[in-house]
């Protein structure tokens, strides 16, 4: 299984092998394997990484954006003009972003979703949780 142009073709071979051989097909190229027990995930990290020796792998703009500590989390920069709504004691409240940045409802601008949504229930919420923007704690 050597790297090359013709990676695609022995990369589907990987699927077809055992944990034992796929430990050694990542031994012949990339020396000792990770001591991981499942050969499902061991065949596609040593897909993977038959990939990007061939391709290049991931360039390092992203490399760098995904090893940043938000990576993965959801974004709190809202596009202008997003509608979110919530309802709240039986009444629906929709905000709208503005393109500054700032939050509208009724009529009155708030500098964040969390005010807003303080204004909405007349306490302290985490706006974004309080919209739905992220999971609330168990």
């Amino acid at each position: 299984m050597d790297i090359g142009p013709d990676t695609d073709v022995k990369i589907t071979d990987l699927a077809g092998m055992g944990l034992a051989d796929l430990r050694e097909e990542w031994r012949r190229h990339f020396g000792a394997p990770p001591k991981l027990r499942s050969p499902e995930l061991l065949g596609l990290m040593l897909a993977y990484r038959l990939q990007a020796a061939a391709e290049g792998g991931i360039d390092v703009d992203l490399r760098r954006t995904l090893r940043r500590p938000s990576a993965g989390k959801t974004s709190s920069v809202l596009t202008p003009g997003t509608k979110l709504a919530r309802e709240w004691q039986g009444v629906r409240h929709e905000v709208t972003v503005e393109p500054d940045g700032r939050v509208r409802w009724q009529g009155q601008d708030y500098r964040s979703l969390s005010e807003a949504a303080r204004a909405i229930t007349g306490s302290r919420w985490n706006g974004p949780r309080f919209f739905g923007l992220r999971a609330s704690e168990p």
